[in-house]
């Protein structure tokens, strides 16, 4: 869990400067939420995995539109 600060606060800066108008995720939760409960529950190495199967998993024509909480 030491190293789980550098990507929570990558992705908090990402969330707090990347606005859009309109929300266009189609997911419940969105990626970035779902990585920052990743890394806030799991160690680097677990959490990185589960994030990237999270993105591989986002596009219109997923079969998962809701993906549990991590």
């Amino acid at each position: 869990m030491i190293f789980n600060w550098i990507p929570i606060l990558l992705i908090s800066a990402y969330k707090k400067f990347y606005k859009r108008k309109q929300p266009r995720c189609l997911h419940y939760p969105t990626c970035s939420t779902y990585a920052l409960l990743a890394y806030k529950k799991y160690n680097f190495i677990k959490a990185t995995i589960l994030t990237i199967n999270r993105i591989r998993d986002c596009h219109p024509f997923s079969n998962r539109p809701y993906i549990d909480y991590p």
